[in-house]
């Protein structure tokens, strides 16, 4: 297992955000993580990528607890959610994608473009890309550095279908063939079910973790899942 999270809990305010979480991830996994808007996604995130550490429970990676070594960041490649790019920032393509990597090596930078099918705009500016273009550039800043793991929080928020249609694309390739396990939260339940081989549906707890195709295929389980977000979804309006 590369990554293992024990009975994780997190309070605001005496408000709770995830309670007892627990579920692990092997090598190779491509995980889609779903649940309604406020269900626990991001924070769950933030404490795996350790910028939230006020938290119950344990989280490892790679056998490690993260809040006794930060070092398992540098084996992890994190593409937010729709990063904001000023239309007027003057870097290049290849500028944003070398910044995602400690040693300057451009041969890694080409490479990680070639994979997101963005190597031949490489002397554009990132503000003259729409933003499915940004997201890919963002992909491939994760992907310099090598990362054993790419997570990824509902990266395709606001990207046209063809631009997601690719996205999802590059991201099932990095899975089987650079054999890059992937964390990825989606509202996107038709893409989780054709990419994801697990699913963790959360909603402050875990509902569920497993395969894919029993979630999916489970009648029972979609309809409480409906209904949770709908509540979810009035509670928030």
């Amino acid at each position: 297992m590369i990554v293992d999270i024990s009975e994780l809990s997190v309070s605001y305010d005496g408000i709770g955000a995830l309670e007892k979480i627990s579920f692990g991830i092997n090598k190779g996994d491509f995980l889609g993580i779903i649940g309604p808007n406020g269900a626990g996604k991001s924070t769950l995130f933030h404490c795996m990528l350790g910028l939230h550490l006020e938290y119950q429970g344990t989280i490892k990676f790679f056998n490690k607890d993260i809040r006794k070594s930060e070092e398992y960041l540098t084996h992890i490649g994190y593409v937010p959610q729709k990063p904001v790019v000023d239309r007027n920032f003057p870097a290049t393509i290849r500028e944003v994608v070398s910044m995602g990597q400690a040693n300057n090596d451009p041969d890694m930078v080409d490479e990680a473009l070639q994979k997101v099918w963005m190597h031949e705009l490489a002397d554009r500016r990132i503000g003259d890309l729409s933003s499915g273009q940004q997201q890919r550039v963002f992909i491939a800043k994760a992907l310099v550095s090598s990362p054993k793991i790419l997570v990824l929080d509902e990266p395709v928020t606001g990207v046209d279908i063809h631009n997601k249609d690719l996205f999802f694309q590059i991201l099932s390739e990095l899975n089987s063939k650079e054999k890059i396990s992937i964390i990825w939260s989606s509202h996107d339940l038709d893409a989780v079910e054709r990419l994801a081989n697990k699913v963790a549906c959360l909603n402050k707890t875990l509902f569920f973790h497993g395969i894919s195709q029993e979630f999916f295929s489970d009648e029972e389980m979609m309809k409480k899942y409906s209904e949770t977000s709908m509540q979810m979804h009035m509670h928030h309006h």
